[in-house]
């Protein structure tokens, strides 16, 4: 198993920028592929980006590419999402999510491991 925990959330002003991290532990050893999902009131857990071990492959869902950028440093066990150009619509909970293996999936049923949230609260 691994822990995910995420920092970052907060609440900005749209047109502003935030940037989220997930710290790793436990099983960390081995290969994992990274995802970001967030869940607004009332909607679905939706997938935002992913990224693989190397950082190789990396996938965004359409409504942030060109704003929002997924990174990761394995050697601090870290994901990291760089959110700018924020909208009101971003509002939601941030969740981190990781799966073993080097599959970028975007669907959250492929995800074994998943954070608390971190919420994102972007006012107009």
């Amino acid at each position: 198993q691994v822990q995910l925990v995420e920092s970052g959330g907060g609440l900005v002003q749209a047109g502003g920028f935030l940037k989220l991290s997930c710290a790793a532990s436990g099983r960390t050893s081995g290969s994992y592929t990274m995802g970001w999902f967030r869940q607004a009131p009332g909607k679905e857990r939706e997938f935002v980006a992913a990224i693989n071990w190397t950082g190789s492959r990396i996938y965004y869902a359409d409504s942030v590419k060109g704003r929002f950028t997924i990174s990761r440093d394995n050697a601090k066990n870290t994901v990291y999402l760089q959110m700018n150009s924020l909208k009101p619509e971003d509002t939601a909970v941030y969740y981190c999510a990781a799966r073993d293996g080097s599959f970028v999936s975007t669907r959250k049923d492929d995800y074994d491991n998943w954070g608390q949230g971190t919420q994102v609260t972007v006012s107009s």
